[in-house]
């Protein structure tokens, strides 16, 4: 299948809304070339500012742009607003439900040999956890271009939460995505494999890989982690025997945490793949998903030893 760079996608898409609304202000702190925010600047460069490596600051630039009626739209990689500046997230965005949108680049462990310092494995957590957020981590371009739409409208804080890597093209002209909503990408009726973010494709290859062992696996994609979709989850943990989360991210907090807080009360059997508890590695992106086991084929080999027909 195509491959396209998610941040690239949205740069330019984001650009491109723009041009039709007015109000729509980029924030960059001084890493337009990596967030892709470059694009903004060519194209609108009289509603483009360049705030410095100084993210609380730059959040409380968007907070009052927010204020005087604009929707700014903050980049930088996932750990540095996620981290370096939640107090300003929470207190200075969140608390008062301004209208800012976070578009962050580099989550995960995709900066690969940055380290440590730039790996993003705990944000969903940290993001979910604050009053008035919502929560968004597209996996393809076509969920790029759709959750950039519905973010701008939302009257509200928003996080968008982007690898750095490419992305395989999943999504068909009949899927859409929603806030609020999963999107069913493929059915099954033996078990459940519920991604997020870029991990769609490796659910989409494992659901394909399961089929020839005769094993019917449904594919829901979560984007939209807050708010998450109850109702699609509880449908699953009835209709199938196996629940399986999958996301680039720690496998507490995150997308695997969401979704057992609401499948506990159901008897639910629900296996967690995300990044255990540690640091990961330095290494190139490709290599780190290896070791932490975020790929196709070590994901089918935990399923084939979980499942039970």
């Amino acid at each position: 299948m195509p491959k396209q760079c998610l941040r690239i996608v949205a740069g330019k898409y984001l650009a491109e809304l723009a041009g039709q609304n007015k109000q729509i202000v980029a924030l960059e702190a001084d890493l337009k070339e990596s967030t892709q925010s470059v694009n903004f600047e060519r194209n609108h460069p009289d509603r483009y500012i360049e705030c410095g490596i100084a993210e609380q600051n730059m959040v409380g630039v968007a907070a009052g742009l927010a204020l005087a009626g604009k929707i700014p739209v903050v980049h930088s990689f996932a750990c540095f607003i996620s981290m370096r500046a939640c107090e300003q997230v929470r207190t200075t965005v969140c608390y008062p439900n301004l209208n800012v949108k976070f578009l962050v680049t580099h989550a995960g462990i995709s900066t690969g040999t940055a380290g440590t310092t730039h790996h993003a494995i705990e944000d969903i957590a940290i993001m979910r956890a604050i009053p008035n957020m919502t929560v968004i981590a597209p996996g393809d371009a076509k969920e790029v271009c759709q959750a950039l739409d519905a973010a701008m409208n939302i009257d509200g804080p928003v996080y968008i939460r982007l690898g750095a890597g490419e992305a395989e093209d999943i999504y068909t002209d009949k899927n859409k995505f929603k806030v609020g909503y999963a999107t069913q990408i493929l059915d099954g009726t033996d078990l459940t494999i519920i991604t997020t973010g870029m991990m769609m494709a490796e659910g989409f290859k494992v659901s394909k890989m399961l089929a020839h062992e005769g094993i019917k696996a449904g594919l829901l994609q979560m984007a939209s982690i807050k708010p998450i979709d109850e109702t699609a989850i509880i449908k699953a943990v009835k209709k199938t025997k196996l629940i399986i989360t999958v996301e680039e991210h720690s496998a507490l907090g995150g997308l695997g945490g969401a979704v057992c807080e609401i499948a506990a009360g159901l008897g639910a059997k629900v296996i967690r793949i995300g990044i255990n508890d540690h640091f990961c590695d330095i290494g190139s992106a490709a290599c780190l998903l290896e070791k932490e086991g975020l790929t196709a084929e070590n994901i089918f080999k935990i399923i084939k030893r979980n499942y039970r027909a």
